[in-house]
C-alpha cells in the first residue's frame, strides 16, 4: 500500500476529474460556468481585484485555494487564470505569516511543540532560510494554509519568504489553472468541437501534470539532503 500513501493526490485529482465529468453529463455546468464567468468579466479591473481579495482571505481562513486556482482558469484562462490565483496566493500566505509572526505567534508555537517533522524544518529553514521554504512550496511535506502560519515562527525573512513562495506555488498553481481552462475550452466549444481541439488539450494537461510530478519529486530528493524530512 506504499503506492497508495505516496501517489494518493493525484489519485484523488484523477477522481475529482471524473466526478467533475460526470457532474458534467447530468447539471447544467456549462450555463453556471458561463453564468459566472460572464459576471466576472462584466466587472472588469474590479472583478480581478475581487478575485484576488476572495482568495487571499480563503487563504488566511483555510479554505481550499485549488478551488479557486481552477475557477480562475475558468474565468481568465491559463495564463490570466494563473497570474491572478498566484497574485492571491502570495498576498494570502503574507498576510498569515504576518499573523503567525506577530499575532498568534505563541498559539502556533503552542501548537507546533513536540512535533517532530515541524522541528526538523524549523531547524532546516533556521540553516538555509529562504531556500528550504521554497523547496517546501514544491513539496508540501506541511499542509498549505498551515505552513503559512508556521513559516512567520521560523527564522526566514519576510522578503525571502515572500519570493520563495511565489517561484515555489508556480508550478502548483499553473497546474490547476490550466485544468480550469481546458474546461472553459471544452464548456465553450459546444457540441462542434474538432476532437483534435481536445486531444491537444489532454496533452497539455498531461504534460503539465508530468512537469509538475517531476519537479516534486526533485524537491523530495533536495529536502532529504538538508535534512528537513528527518524525523528527530
Amino acid at each position: 500500500m506504499n503506492w497508495l500513501t505516496k501517489y494518493w493526490k493525484w489519485i484523488a485529482l484523477g477522481v475529482l476529474l471524473i466526478a467533475i465529468s460526470s457532474a458534467t453529463a447530468f447539471l447544467p455546468v456549462k450555463d453556471w460556468v458561463k453564468a459566472f464567468s460572464e459576471w466576472v468579466q462584466t466587472l472588469g479591473a474590479l472583478g480581478v481585484v475581487l478575485f484576488i481579495v476572495a482568495y487571499a482571505l480563503a487563504t488566511v481562513f483555510f479554505l481550499p485555494g485549488w478551488i479557486f486556482t481552477v475557477a480562475a482558469g475558468l474565468v481568465y484562462g491559463v495564463i490570466g487564470g494563473t497570474a491572478v490565483a498566484l497574485a492571491g496566493a502570495i498576498i494570502g500566505s503574507t498576510l498569515a505569516f504576518l499573523c503567525g509572526r506577530y499575532l498568534v505567534r505563541d498559539r502556533v508555537r503552542a501548537a507546533t511543540k513536540g512535533n517532530r517533522k515541524f522541528a526538523a524544518i524549523d531547524d532546516a529553514i533556521g540553516k538555509q532560510g529562504w531556500k528550504i521554504v521554497g523547496l517546501l512550496r514544491l513539496s508540501p511535506l506541511i499542509p498549505f494554509n498551515l505552513s503559512n502560519y508556521f513559516y512567520g515562527v521560523t527564522a526566514v525573512g519576510f522578503l525571502p519568504y515572500v519570493i520563495a513562495s511565489a517561484i515555489g506555488m508556480l508550478p502548483g498553481t499553473l497546474l490547476y489553472a490550466y485544468l480550469g481552462g481546458a474546461g472553459k475550452a471544452g464548456l465553450s466549444g459546444g457540441g462542434g468541437g474538432s476532437p483534435l481541439k481536445y486531444v491537444f488539450l489532454g496533452i497539455g494537461l498531461v504534460a503539465t501534470i508530468a512537469v509538475t510530478v517531476i519537479i516534486s519529486r526533485a524537491a523530495k530528493k533536495a529536502l532529504a539532503k538538508t535534512g528537513a524530512t528527518k524525523k528527530k
